[in-house]
């Protein structure tokens, strides 16, 4: 790509960012955001909108990256503290269910008389 189209990209990128902000834009915003940058600048409507799908498909990813940071923390700090997980709560629900069957099976054996001999 030449200087003067690359440029002109990264300044729409930069406008479509700010435009984005912290938030995702609907696609008829999008449309709108486009239309305005594009009657501004020589850029087409086309590549306007192109690069505001492109910085909103950047957005999303590291948003969900930090995400993913955010629960691998989280979860890093649960060990830490020695405080229980999901799977290991599940666990010790599923042995406390088979071991209150277990009790039940037992009392219920108690409660039936043994046959006379």
């Amino acid at each position: 790509m030449d200087e003067p189209a690359s440029s002109l990209r990264d300044a729409i990128g930069r406008l479509a960012l700010a435009g984005l902000g912290a938030a995702s834009l609907t696609a008829e915003r999008a449309d709108e955001l486009a239309d305005a940058l594009a009657e501004r600048g020589s850029a087409r409507r086309a590549d306007v909108r192109e690069v505001i799908e492109e910085v909103r498909g950047r957005w999303r990813g590291d948003a969900a990256r930090v995400g993913e940071r955010a629960g691998e923390s989280l979860h890093g700090l649960v060990g830490q503290l020695g405080l229980a997980g999901r799977s290991e709560l599940a666990e010790l629900e599923l042995r406390l269910a088979q071991l209150e069957h277990r009790l039940r099976l037992v009392e219920a054996d108690r409660e039936t008389p043994d046959p006379p001999r």
